[in-house]
């Protein structure tokens, strides 16, 4: 019997909600990492809209690189100052501070 070259319809049709949204994966998924000097909230960015420091190596996050932002969780002068105090830095060297 010869191959049928139309695509098949499986179950239901994806609705706005199943659909793949390309943004809402690159945003990363913020969340609260536990370190030495407390917890941390953690957000994976997937490109930098501008260059910035990174505070582990001292070297630069350039524009359009993977990184991720980090602010305190557990701040005593509150969520609006610890978001104000976040910082960018690469990925491999916010996972190796110590």
């Amino acid at each position: 019997m010869p191959r049928s070259h139309r695509p098949r319809r499986r179950g239901r049709e994806a609705s706005d909600e199943d659909r793949f949204d390309p943004a809402r994966v690159l945003a990363g998924i913020r969340h609260v990492e536990t370190r030495r000097d407390g917890e941390w909230n953690v957000q994976p960015i997937a490109a930098a809209a501008k260059a910035y420091v990174c505070p582990g190596c001292g070297g630069a996050v350039e524009e359009g690189a993977a990184h991720v932002v980090t602010w305190r969780a557990d701040g005593i002068l509150g969520p609006d100052s610890d978001l104000a105090a976040r910082r960018h830095w690469h990925g491999h060297c916010w996972r190796i501070r110590a």
